[in-house]
């Protein structure tokens, strides 16, 4: 067992080395949009299923609360969170709409939209990042090694370099503080 978790962890690490020799770009730029949508008073809508939807909360949390330094709240919502919304949502058109409806009803000129897919092809992932789009909003897309659907729909694409989905996982968690850290020194010029 002690080798097969080495090699586990070896394929993690590997990941992550060619994530950072390959792929910060989009991080970097997707930071500054979210930046810029905070900094004009916007918000962000963050969504994605199963483990993408724990991302989705996780990012949410650390904007909302803070993330290594005392400061204001930003504005963020997970669109996974609610399940009223989603069950009704779900019941009485279809699961593809949940996050679709909810950018309707929410989302304005300016905010950002924020969806995770492993696969990058989760329909209820692409319906929601097509409504952000007609409603003006900045879309990025953070998915696995091909992208999958979501590229059209996304002014900022973030891929890996794995299609592996525990990887893909891993490094939607390092991906989501590298930009909220980045968010917090653009914003408030340190991050502790």
């Amino acid at each position: 067992m002690e080798d097969l978790a080495a090699a586990i962890v070896k394929r993690s690490l590997a990941a992550h080395v060619d994530f950072a020799a390959g792929s910060i770009g989009p991080v970097a730029r997707a930071a500054e949009a979210i930046a810029n949508a905070f900094t004009s008073g916007n918000k962000v809508l963050i969504f994605g299923n199963g483990g993408s939807a724990a991302d989705a909360q996780h990012m949410a949390a650390e904007f909302i609360n803070r993330f290594l330094m005392e400061r204001p709240p930003l504005p963020a919502v997970a669109l996974s969170t609610d399940t009223s919304a989603l069950t009704a949502i779900a019941n009485d058109y279809s699961f593809e709409e949940i996050f679709a409806k909810q950018i309707k009803g929410l989302g304005d000129q300016g905010d950002v939209a924020l969806g995770i897919s492993t696969s990058g092809s989760s329909p209820n992932v692409l319906k929601g990042l097509e409504a952000a789009r007609r409603r003006n909003m900045v879309t990025i897309g953070m998915t696995g090694k091909t992208g999958g659907e979501m590229a059209p729909l996304s002014d900022h694409l973030i891929t890996t370099p794995t299609g592996e989905t525990p990887r893909v996982q891993e490094l939607h968690c390092l991906i989501v503080h590298v930009i909220c850290e980045l968010v917090d020194m653009k914003l408030f010029g340190r991050t502790q």
